[in-house]
């Protein structure tokens, strides 16, 4: 094999395909990056057995190949050339030398038929939609997605398509949150359940761009999205999703409008008296159109007050801080919703056409 490519491409593709190497694994080949220069295309695969992720790469084929590279150190050579073509030329014997201008590396090759292919999927069932608007999905929600490896479904997120409308859910036991999507066409009816791991690594791939769109299909065990130039492949969680719909009242006794940057800033500020090992509540109490917002540790006290609307009753209650933030960096909203029932009940942010709805569960206040 020898190719000959822009080091700047070269290292944009490595980055991408980095994301699919596992950092520890009893596979020795999964620690590599595929090369492949075949059928007039240079491709770069990382694969982990859940995630797999292909990324295309602008160069020239002088002899086409498939070799397997150790991700790091080929990732690490690649970053220190000089920004100028870099060739990659393996022999027989897979001797693989990487030029750039008077440098030159020599570094040993794996056969690419070691290396575990990404499934097939048939590309029947397809949704198709920006990435913008997949990217602000997966930001405006992940964060709620669980960690704890024993309840499995926590630790991915349920995406249901029912014609023109998706909803993306998350949750972890403390809080749930969900966005609700209107789709260019009717795309039929799926739900699945991707894991938090693929979807915060697709989020980091995507452009961002409204113009740039995304194909997503479904098959039973897999789900890919394909971009431009890039396949991302994951592995679906298997089970029963939680019924949200149960869980998402409309019912309140108060509800609170409130400058979101206001209120961010000032649950910010309360979070500089709260320790890493701390699990202190911050304590909202409305009276009349004022909210008040107090902190208590060992560190210190606080004390601040936000010019609110509100109807009806007052209320006494505690949040765990990072949930309610967590919430508010990822509304647009210049103003929010608050609706609560009582000190002991569920909060809900949530705007009037329910596109964005953030649950989160009260902490019990001692006194």
């Amino acid at each position: 094999m020898k190719i000959k490519c822009a080091k700047a491409d070269l290292l944009t593709g490595i980055g991408i395909v980095l994301k699919a190497v596992p950092a520890k694994t009893t596979m020795p080949i999964l620690d590599c990056i595929l090369l492949k220069a075949v059928n007039g295309q240079i491709a770069l695969v990382g694969n982990d057995m859940e995630l797999g992720i292909e990324t295309v790469v602008r160069g020239d084929i002088i002899e086409e190949g498939i070799i397997a590279l150790n991700a790091k150190n080929f990732s690490d050579i690649v970053r220190k050339l000089p920004d100028n073509d870099v060739t990659i030329e393996t022999d027989a014997s897979l001797n693989t030398k990487i030029n750039c201008e008077k440098t030159k590396f020599n570094i040993s090759a794996k056969e690419g038929s070691e290396f575990p292919g990404l499934p097939q999927i048939e590309k029947s069932k397809k949704v198709t939609m920006s990435q913008f608007t997949l990217r602000s999905i997966i930001v405006q929600t992940v964060f709620s997605i669980s960690d704890n490896e024993n309840v499995k479904v926590m630790t991915g997120e349920l995406f249901e398509i029912k014609g023109n409308k998706m909803r993306a859910v998350a949750l972890d036991g403390h809080r749930i949150a969900v966005r609700n999507i209107e789709l260019k066409e009717d795309f039929g009816n799926y739900k699945v359940i991707v894991p938090g791991k693929a979807l915060n690594e697709i989020s980091k791939i995507l452009s961002g761009e409204t113009e740039d769109e995304v194909n997503i299909y479904f098959s039973d065990k897999n789900i890919m999205f394909e971009l431009e130039d890039t396949v991302i492949l994951s592995r679906l969680i298997e089970g029963e999703y939680y019924k949200i719909d149960q869980m998402l009242s409309s019912d309140f006794e108060t509800k609170i409008t409130v400058n979101k940057r206001e209120l961010f800033n000032s649950i910010d500020r309360a979070t500089l008296l709260i320790k890493e090992s701390d699990k202190k509540p911050v304590v909202i109490e409305t009276s009349d159109q004022i909210l008040n917002l107090r902190m208590n540790t060992q560190i210190g006290t606080l004390d601040d007050e936000i010019n609110i609307e509100k109807e009806g009753k007052d209320i006494v209650i505690g949040f765990n801080p990072k949930f309610i933030i967590e919430a508010l960096r990822v509304i647009d909203d210049e103003n929010i919703d608050i609706y609560l029932v009582n000190s002991k009940s569920p909060c809900f942010i949530r705007d009037s056409a329910e596109n964005y709805i953030y649950l989160i569960l009260p902490v019990n206040i001692v006194a």
